[in-house]
């Protein structure tokens, strides 16, 4: 968990930080932080509530925030409108701020970054957190429940990796909806189950904590040798980050 934790403060974000959008990073900031001691997390195991619980843990701890509430539940005449991650006090800015976080992993194909089960993809996930999880706090019913908290600043965090296939030929986009991709972070690789010879090195597969931060040096574990169903996430000897996706990926998104 700390290797996470230091990996969420340590990681730039998946886009270029930009005067006319609200993108974010705790390395941008350089935050001063206290570190925790120790974190027990025991939560939801999916790693979004890990990574939220973990950018929660980051806000806390440092001297320039101040969580005033999280995971708000909006909802107006039985309908549930969405939810908020983070509502939080900027000392050094004086100013409250809505705060959106999300770690996402997406493979190049085509034109099109998709996310490992080819439901997510890239430009569908960035204009729903700009046009609809952003503007939660500008709701009437955020604004009827919450008077207090109006005209907040809006920051999205996205972290992650951007993964293309270097056994197929392909131009890398360098904008998602007219904002530019932070090339630092295209940094991982996926292949078709019959291009994985072409890897030359052994790959150990990843449980989902891992897929951020890697494997833990220190464990022995061992190499894959059959692939079997519609993607495996791996790390190679020399620590590079792999998708082995199956021949019928993106269109097998069952």
């Amino acid at each position: 968990m700390q290797h996470f934790y230091q990996w969420v403060i340590e990681t730039p974000a998946l886009f270029e930080l930009e005067q006319s959008a609200p993108f974010t990073s705790f390395e941008h900031l350089g935050l001063s932080q206290q570190r925790p001691e120790a974190m027990v997390y025991q939560g939801n195991p999916r790693l979004g509530f890990v990574y939220q619980y973990l950018c929660d843990q980051v806000l806390k701890h440092s001297s320039q925030f101040e969580v005033v509430e999280q995971e708000i539940q909006l909802n107006q005449n039985g309908k549930t409108l969405g939810a908020i991650d983070f509502i939080v006090r900027d000392h050094q800015q004086s100013q409250l701020q809505h705060w959106e976080v999300a770690i996402k992993f997406y493979l190049l194909h085509g034109d099109s970054w998709y996310g490992p089960n080819a439901h997510d993809r890239l430009d569908k996930k960035l204009q729903r957190m700009l046009e609809h999880q952003l503007t939660l706090t500008q709701h009437p019913a955020f604004i009827e429940q919450y008077p207090d908290y109006q005209h907040l600043f809006t920051q999205l965090l996205m972290q992650g990796r951007l993964y293309t296939n270097p056994f197929s030929a392909q131009a890398v986009p360098q904008y998602c909806l007219g904002h530019k991709l932070n090339s630092s972070q295209i940094q991982g690789y996926w292949c078709y189950s019959h291009q994985w010879h072409h890897i030359g090195e052994p790959l150990f597969a990843l449980e989902k904590h891992q897929w951020a931060t890697g494997l833990e040096p220190q464990h022995q574990h061992t190499p894959i040798t059959e692939f079997s169903g519609r993607f495996i996430h791996a790390q190679s000897a020399s620590g590079q980050f792999w998708f082995i996706v199956n021949e019928q990926w993106p269109h097998d998104n069952n």
